[in-house]
């Protein structure tokens, strides 16, 4: 959410900004805020004069009482009570307008990066950079499924039937693999300085409205039934939610988190849940990142985020490539943003596994987290998040990657010790 100050000063600013992300329908929105901001303004400054003029009376009054001037005393009164009256449906509009303003903020995107290419959807995303050689070998590799079944490593079936499309049952190696994953991913982030957290895995509505857009809430999130809770997309939600209404010691900066958390996603509007693949799915775990700093370190955090993805992916032998998104890409509330996508010898062609984001102060704007500065002045934090590791789907491009021509899978050194040893997992048929 944007400053409202900011967008008064600088609305052709902000227009320009919505049209970069081919927005056009919000252009009118800027004129609007403008609109509600000076009549709240307006509102608040007759209010305050109102208030004065009462207060300047009510001495009178008590003059006129102690002259024993009753009538007039009465005559001024009459004069309070209307001015009072006033002052209450002043008040009453005030919130009303409020409201509308805030209502409309939460709808105008962030201001992006002057860095961020101007493209319509991840169709126009620009890469960046890769890591590692790409590698098609010259055996054909299974669908991910097959690879897991060879190892009885799933079971989709049953969980169509106990859960429907989009969850799955792992199984022994393939299990203990995605578990391998997950704690390997931890102890990388711990080795970088990162402080461990297992968040909340629900969280109330006034955090989801903090963390994300309407629009991603409402094809993210479920909803519990009768309360106000939320099944989080992601860990980060709940990790910057850890800081609402907060105010830290400039000192403190930055925190830097890193957390497990199961994840669950309606994916409303992505077609055709795979019945066989756990690509795109309603359930799965995550390792992230978040850190919380002050604004002038947020863009080198950014850097240092999306290099972690990339050195744990590398420490396991699977080539990356990072993609710069678009600004019809980005989310409103990002400032900036890269995914990570991992190499598919199968299809020929890399995937998401992971993305990075600068989210500027919006988020910290609408959950309230500021921080103490050393002049004793507040300020707002600036907030980042990124994705360690996301298994099944990263065990698919794992999988991929490190299979060989007879079936078996390797396992890479930095992954053994919690593979109980093993070098390579056999397939059972």
């Amino acid at each position: 959410m944007l400053d409202i100050k900011f967008l008064r000063e600088n609305p052709e600013v902000v227009k320009q900004n919505i049209r970069n992300k081919f927005q056009d329908q919000k252009l009118e929105l800027v004129d609007k805020v403008i609109e509600l901001d000076k009549e709240n303004r307006d509102i608040k400054q007759e209010v305050e004069a109102l208030r004065a003029k009462r207060n300047k009376i009510s001495k009178q009054i008590g003059a006129l009482m102690g002259q024993g001037k009753r009538e007039e005393a009465e005559e001024v009164k009459k004069q309070v009570a209307v001015d009072g009256s006033r002052i209450e449906a002043l008040s009453a509009r005030e919130k009303e307008v409020e409201e509308e303003i805030k209502k409309i903020m939460m709808v105008i995107p962030n201001i992006i990066d002057p860095s961020v290419p101007i493209g319509k959807d991840d169709s126009e995303n620009v890469e960046a950079e890769r890591f590692g050689e790409p590698v098609v070998p010259d055996f054909e590799i299974p669908y991910h499924t097959d690879i897991m079944e060879s190892f009885d490593g799933i079971d989709l079936d049953a969980a169509r039937e106990v859960a429907g499309n989009g969850f799955y049952y792992l199984m022994g190696d393939i299990a203990r693999l995605h578990s391998a994953i997950l704690s390997y991913a931890r102890d990388f982030m711990i080795d970088r300085g990162f402080t461990y957290c297992v968040p909340p895995f629900m969280i109330h509505g006034n955090v989801v409205n903090g963390v994300m857009s309407f629009a991603e809430m409402e094809s993210m999130m479920y909803k519990i039934e009768g309360e106000d809770l939320y099944l989080i997309g992601t860990s980060e939600h709940s990790m910057i939610g850890k800081f609402i209404d907060s105010i830290i010691p400039e000192e403190k900066l930055p925190l830097t988190l890193t957390s497990y958390s199961p994840c669950f996603r309606k994916e409303k509007g992505a077609h055709g849940i795979e019945e066989r693949g756990v690509y795109r799915i309603h359930q799965f775990e995550k390792q992230e990142m978040v850190v919380v700093c002050k604004p002038e370190d947020s863009m080198m955090w950014y850097d240092k985020l999306w290099k972690n993805t990339v050195d744990l992916f590398r420490s396991m032998d699977i080539p990356v490539r990072t993609l710069e998104c678009c600004s019809g890409d980005l989310a409103d509330l990002k400032v900036k943003s890269v995914d990570v996508e991992a190499w598919s010898p199968r299809q020929k062609k890399y995937f998401e596994v992971g993305s990075c984001s600068n989210l500027g102060d919006a988020q910290a704007r609408r959950l309230k987290i500021r921080v103490n500065g050393e002049d004793g002045k507040k300020y707002l934090a600036h907030t980042l998040n990124n994705t360690v590791v996301a298994p099944p789907r990263m065990l698919i491009a794992f999988l991929e990657n490190n299979l060989n021509a007879d079936g078996t899978v390797s396992i890479p050194e930095v992954l053994r010790m919690y593979m109980g040893g093993k070098e390579k997992l056999v397939p059972k048929h």
